[in-house]
């Protein structure tokens, strides 16, 4: 953190100190915070900024001070609507002063004067923000400023059905050691097309139910693209890379999918409810996901023995040129520009607080998400559950985040077209791929490096 960006911050907090000291006159404040993606188990998103305005209200009592805080929540479900909902509520001045969104947001909406950066509000190397994990703090960060503050870490995980391997002649020693392969690069994506063809043509599985990915666009597709070699940014430049080759091959596996009939050619669009419904009754080969989805299975879906039902690796290799691994979409807590900046400071106060081990760990233990910092392994809650300390040690080391690049939404939108064209045989891949080589050429420039 830069000189200037710590005087600001002591600036801003002494001003929050003398504005709320003595009752004659006390301060009242009302925080909002909106959140995205959040749904019934992962309340704690807005919820902790709750209970750390609670917190910070009673320390100033202690001290003798009077500060009433009243924060407003909002959540949506999904992501489309909220992200329009906060690109309007910016345009006319009504932004929240907390948003907690995708860190992929942090390039365009600190372009577009939406955020300010936290670093000049909080000190990120004092308690509790200087035990986070660094890679994090680097995913919350944007041309060279630290604009947020990583609210969770998640992993996408790659899932097999125990029972189905055993039943096409895995033993419990083979599926116990199959994880540890895939790492290894011993174990890849075609092995596994093979495994629940196997499965289907002996009955073990219903056609096309062999392997059932992400029904709609997102971040998890990427995971395949690295899987055959491809890099989204180049380390050197900084810019976006569009790799021919790996893209290439990406979009075979998913046409050669199905054409060996494990995965339909209209599967693109499914219903979410019908997939976790079909993971829940063990219906399907292979799949992959969230660890969030963990939570959901148990909770919403009948799952009572996950551990005996699934096992849970990173993504397989494609090829020979990529590599097991998996994507982290880490979800970050932002200042917007609305407000005082007296209302700035309280809000990234109420962040840093929400951001402790404690706290953070009622939400990542109760939605399945992984800790944003390493004293969370001394947190019993967090260091007695069997799901967090496993995808912990087994999948964050391997994690790696979309790049935070204003124009990589472009890239992202030619990647999926063409994935879906090739998917359903409306192009062949050569096409697909020269399709979506287009579109962020004409999109990008030499913003993007094509290989």
């Amino acid at each position: 953190m830069t000189i200037l960006a710590k005087a600001l911050r002591s600036t801003a907090a002494l001003a929050i100190v003398a504005a709320a000291s003595g009752a004659a006159f006390a301060e009242e404040y009302t925080i909002t915070v909106w959140s995205g993606g959040t749904g019934d188990d992962s309340h704690y998103r807005v919820d902790a900024i709750e209970m750390a305005a609670d917190l910070l209200e009673r320390e100033a009592a202690v001290r003798g001070e009077e500060l009433d805080i009243t924060v407003e929540k909002q959540v949506w479900s999904g992501w489309d609507d909220f992200k329009q909902a906060v690109t309007l509520a910016a345009e006319s001045g009504t932004a929240p002063n907390i948003i907690v969104s995708g860190h992929e947001d942090i390039g365009p909406w600190s372009q577009a004067g939406i955020l300010r950066p936290i670093e000049d509000y909080v000190d990120f190397d004092a308690w509790p923000l200087n035990q986070l994990y660094d890679n994090l703090v680097d995913v919350s960060s944007y041309d060279g400023l630290i604009w947020g503050v990583p609210q969770d870490a998640e992993s996408r995980p790659f899932f097999m059905s125990k029972a189905h391997l055993a039943e096409i002649g895995y033993s419990e020693d083979e599926i116990d050691a199959l994880p540890g392969k895939i790492q290894s690069g011993e174990y890849t994506l075609y092995d596994m097309l093979d495994d629940v063809k196997t499965m289907q043509d002996e009955g073990v599985v219903e056609a096309g139910m062999g392997f059932a990915p992400r029904v709609n666009n997102g971040t998890d597709y990427w995971q395949f693209y690295q899987s055959f070699g491809g890099e989204m940014v180049d380390e050197e430049t900084g810019k976006l890379v569009f790799d021919k080759q790996a893209l290439t091959d990406m979009y075979q596996f998913f046409a050669d999918a199905v054409e060996m009939g494990v995965t339909p050619a209209t599967y693109l669009g499914g219903d979410w409810d019908v997939w976790h419904g079909n993971v829940a009754a063990d219906a399907y080969g292979a799949w992959h996901g969230g660890t969030w989805h963990k939570s959901q299975w148990e909770r919403q879906f009948g799952v009572d023995d996950f551990f005996g039902q699934m096992t849970f690796s990173l993504i397989p290799a494609g090829n020979e040129n990529g590599e097991a691994n998996t994507i982290t979409h880490p979800l970050v807590y932002l200042i917007s520009t609305t407000g005082s900046d007296d209302e700035a400071a309280i809000s990234a106060e109420l962040v840093a607080i929400a951001s402790e081990p404690r706290i953070n760990s009622l939400h990542a233990v109760e939605s399945g998400h992984l800790a944003i910092g390493s004293a969370q392994a001394d947190v019993p809650l967090y260091a007695n559950d069997r799901w967090t300390t496993e995808a912990t040690e087994q999948l964050l080391p391997y994690a790696n985040p979309i790049p935070n690049n204003a124009d990589f939404g472009i890239f992202w939108d030619a990647m999926y077209q063409g994935l879906e064209a090739a998917w359903t045989g409306t192009s062949s891949v050569e096409d697909a791929v020269n399709q979506a080589q287009s579109a962020v050429e004409s999109g990008l420039g030499d913003g993007i490096i094509i290989r």
